[in-house]
């Protein structure tokens, strides 16, 4: 089909696109009838499956109840406030507050706003520089565009934020002298507990204890983005909780809702509300149009009992162990030269000469969906209602391919 709709990530010179619509669990379908394993959860998101009529329901109830209203001073609704409440019982922190928007790129780019405001409120202005990782990616706003550690994706944007350092993706002592040249200047660190769009990265062990002594040595917040990794993605309910580690700060997105209705947010720990809270006086002068939006906040808190309901997040580490299993595998039968993951997400690099892009065609053709990372990585990342049969056949569609060369 031709398209007059702009794409993002997309040539814009290319108008011909797979059209998918309808899904069912861990299916998709496209406008010929072709069903295709959705091995990357669509973005990354479809936890609780595609075509959930228990989630359509809860949403229509709410919509005819109350479609939308902002909350700005003095307005909140019910559904807001309670998965506000639920989402601060299942993170790390003791007595958290939680920010809504509607975008991953939206909630990174408030948690760097919260934290060079908290450190202003706090008696401490000169403390604006965010330090990120090489490989990070954090949305595509300005701010995360600004840290992004996907190079490609900064460039051609003009001037982006400043007071941003990005620092080797896995090397301890380059963060160190970061912390050692800039420590008294230094915001916040943000890192993904599984580098995703890269082509899945686990941090290595230890490394994220390491970011939380440098930043409790020198009073900067620890911000984990986990647009990909919350809400059961790595077997729990945050990656913090998966790698032991608890940070200031926790973006989110995409699962919460299972991508049924955008909504993302920002978990603020106790030493962020801290500094927000600093000044009686002080006025939080950012938010979005649709935070805490109604029907949004009713998907997250259907999308959360679901997963409560059928064990999904046990069934995260399941997927994990039959999924690495069979791409090790492969590996051993020298079809790939790594396999990286951890839970139900995980990334493979093919050997130099092949075509990642070219490779995933012919996978979709097989019917399965995986995804290019050039330059030479696919990620999978499927729902956790999918089936062990359907798992096999990912592991299978790439053998096939990749030894049909």
């Amino acid at each position: 089909m031709s398209s007059s709709f702009l794409h993002p990530f997309t040539p814009p010179r290319k108008t011909e696109f797979l059209s998918i619509v309808r899904g069912e669990g861990a299916l998709v379908f496209d406008e010929e009838g072709n069903d295709y394993i959705d091995g990357m959860a669509s973005l990354w998101y479809v936890n609780v499956g595609h075509g959930r009529e228990d989630v359509a329901e809860a949403i229509a109830a709410q919509a005819k109840q109350l479609a939308a209203y902002h909350t700005f001073d003095p307005f909140t609704n019910p559904p807001a406030e309670e998965l506000a409440a639920k989402i601060a019982a299942l993170s790390p922190f003791e007595h958290p507050r939680v920010f809504f928007g509607s975008s991953g790129s939206e909630a990174v780019d408030t948690a760097m706003k919260i934290a060079r405001i908290a450190h202003r409120e706090a008696g401490r202005p000169e403390r604006q520089i965010i330090v990120s990782r090489e490989r990070g990616y954090h949305g595509t706003n300005y701010g995360g565009t600004s840290i992004q550690g996907i190079a490609p994706n900064r460039e051609g944007f003009g001037p982006l934020v400043p007071g941003v350092v990005n620092v080797a993706a896995d090397d301890d002592e380059a963060m160190k002298r970061v912390f050692a040249e800039h420590g008294d200047e230094i915001a916040a660190v943000i890192t993904e507990p599984v580098q995703g769009a890269s082509g899945v990265w686990p941090a290595h062990d230890g490394y994220l204890s390491h970011l939380r002594d440098l930043c409790d040595t020198y009073g900067a917040y620890l911000i984990f983005d986990e647009v990909i990794t919350a809400f059961g993605r790595l077997g729990e309910w945050f990656g913090s909780q998966f790698y032991g580690v608890t940070p200031d700060i926790i973006t989110f997105a995409k699962a919460v809702t299972s991508g049924y209705v955008p909504l993302s947010g920002v978990i603020l720990g106790e030493s962020a509300m801290a500094g927000l809270e600093a000044n009686e006086g002080f006025v939080l002068r950012t938010g979005y149009t649709y935070s805490a939006h109604p029907v949004a906040c009713v998907a997250g808190l259907k999308c959360i009992e679901i997963q409560e309901e059928e064990g999904l997040l046990a069934r995260a580490t399941a997927i994990g162990e039959r999924l690495g299993a069979g791409l090790r595998a492969l590996q051993d039968e020298g079809l790939l030269i790594d396999v990286r993951g951890e839970g139900a997400i995980w990334g493979v690099s093919v050997p130099a000469e092949v075509d990642v892009v070219a490779t995933r065609n012919a996978i979709l053709e097989e019917g399965v969906i995986v995804r290019p990372v050039p330059l030479n990585h696919l990620a999978m990342c499927p729902p956790l209602v999918i089936t062990d049969e359907q798992i096999d056949k990912i592991v299978s569609s790439i053998r096939k391919v990749l030894t049909a060369g």
